[in-house]
């Protein structure tokens, strides 16, 4: 474990290869059958709202006739979510062929929008957890083993590949030191 201005970076973030293969797992992230859907933060929910008109052209009908009827977030146990269709697709998946991509991320892509998706779907594998502070830990999933496969070949750790979405919620200073730190252990 390592710590950078108070934020714990378990070892398993920082020793497992992964390297997203969406051949192989089809966008398993955004379809994983569960009552939970994926962590959202109160702020993101006006980002998200900002964009709504422009995301909801991305959609197909289903997923816009859920969020008009329901909404694409709600509370369970206390936490913040973005809902999800039948406890499956996240509301706001798109399907390119017949893998599962988020529509959100497709228009900011596009330059259509600003905000690029919930950070904890941005994360993905790294999981937040709090302990008297921020604890980053990879979460396993069965569905994404092709990942697991493919930073083998890569040899990418689970840290590298969520460089752009740490650097997003920390800074690039914070990564750099990170890097720093990690290369003097």
């Amino acid at each position: 474990m390592i710590e950078i201005n108070d934020v714990i970076i378990n070892d398993d973030v920082l020793n497992t290869n992964f390297t997203c293969d969406l051949n192989d797992c089809k966008g398993a992230c955004c379809t994983m059958e569960s009552e939970f859907g994926a962590p959202l933060e109160a702020k993101e929910i006006d980002r998200i709202e900002e964009s709504l008109a422009i995301v909801k052209e991305y959609l197909d009908k289903k997923n816009v006739k859920e969020i008009e009827a329901n909404g694409f977030w709600e509370i369970k146990e206390d936490t913040l979510m973005i809902k999800s269709i039948d406890n499956k697709d996240c509301v706001f998946v798109k399907y390119k062929g017949d893998i599962a991509k988020c529509a959100i991320e497709q228009a900011y892509f596009d330059g259509k929008v600003k905000f690029r998706k919930p950070i904890s779907c941005h994360l993905f594998p790294i999981r937040i957890a709090d302990f008297g502070g921020p604890v980053l830990r990879y979460e396993k999933y069965h569905e994404c083993k092709g990942a697991l496969k493919l930073g083998e070949k890569t040899k990418i750790s689970v840290f590298e590949f969520c460089k752009d979405s740490l650097e997003r919620l920390y800074g690039k200073t914070w990564y750099a030191k990170a890097k720093e730190k990690l290369g003097s252990k």
